[in-house]
């Protein structure tokens, strides 16, 4: 029985799907790549790579996709999770497996990421641990393997037997902070989260899905609404208002001068920040119901 198996969430995934899928396969990872609703041949790609699909009839979100994909992974022991833009490079596998025997009680453990521009990506901080932050700090990249508050959701390696325990990512979430929530909920539970410095993986950043019209609007609505779901759902101070009043301004600036780009951003924004105000769901936004 395979000890890991990768999850991958498809949504219009087409154009990267096969590189993620080759990387998986040459590293001996089964994966399972669950399609949201995709109306690109993203379902054709991964079964002529040999994935095992999973055919969602409508777009169910990152972590509802997810959740399904872990449950389906029956046999395997640790999940990882990876976004279909991310090319593990030969070795990371072993690496992230070695590192979890190295360190059984680890509850998340993550690559080392690099951007498309060379640069290493690493979350130091987070919306979710506010006493993370220091003004006057310098941020210092890790030199080695270790312990992160927060690890990015491009891609993780978790014991499925404790992400199912966690009961997987919080589905209330549509898109946005669905990572930052996980990784909280295994720290609170005393688990270390892992950088594995010596497990490379090149995360091509925005590019999981083609691009389509009024996916800025849509992206910023749900960036907008889930901070602050998870903000309240912690304890945090609400920040809605404060967005509010950041971005309704610049959204009817660009409208003045004519400026779509800036009108989606910001009025994508101002409207999910003005939907939890009012307490819109965001899975009623996507017409999702249970």
């Amino acid at each position: 029985m395979p000890s890991l198996v990768a999850i991958v969430v498809a949504h219009d995934s087409a154009a990267v799907l096969p590189g993620c899928l080759a990387a998986l396969a040459g590293q001996h990872v089964p994966a399972i790549v669950v399609d949201n609703a995709s109306r690109d041949a993203s379902a054709a790609v991964a079964e002529a790579a040999g994935a095992q699909v999973i055919r969602n009839a409508r777009n169910e979100g990152y972590g509802r996709a997810n959740n399904r994909g872990v449950r389906a992974a029956e046999t395997a022991e640790h999940i990882l999770i990876v976004n279909p833009d991310v090319v593990l490079r030969p070795g990371a596998v072993d690496a992230l497996l070695e590192a979890a025997r190295m360190w059984p009680d680890a509850g998340l453990l993550a690559p080392r990421l690099v951007e498309s521009d060379g640069r290493f990506f690493f979350q130091a901080r987070s919306l979710l641990a506010p006493y993370l932050a220091s003004p006057g700090g310098r941020p210092a990249l890790p030199q080695g393997d270790a312990c992160a508050p927060f690890l990015s959701g491009a891609c993780l390696m978790m014991p499925r037997a404790l992400f199912l325990h966690l009961g997987g990512f919080d589905e209330n979430i549509f898109l946005f902070y669905e990572d930052d929530d996980l990784c909280r909920r295994v720290a609170d539970r005393g688990r270390a989260l892992i950088h594995v410095h010596g497990a490379e993986a090149l995360h091509g950043r925005g590019r999981s899905s083609a691009p389509e019209p009024g996916r800025v609007f849509r992206s910023r609505w749900h960036q907008a609404w889930s901070r602050a779901y998870v903000s309240r759902k912690y304890g945090l101070p609400d920040p809605s208002r404060a967005t509010l009043m950041t971005n309704v301004p610049k959204a009817l600036l660009s409208a003045l001068v004519l400026r779509r780009s800036g009108m989606e951003r910001y009025g994508g924004s101002a409207a999910g920040a003005l939907a939890f105000l009012r307490g819109r769901d965001a899975l009623a936004q996507e017409g999702l119901t249970e």
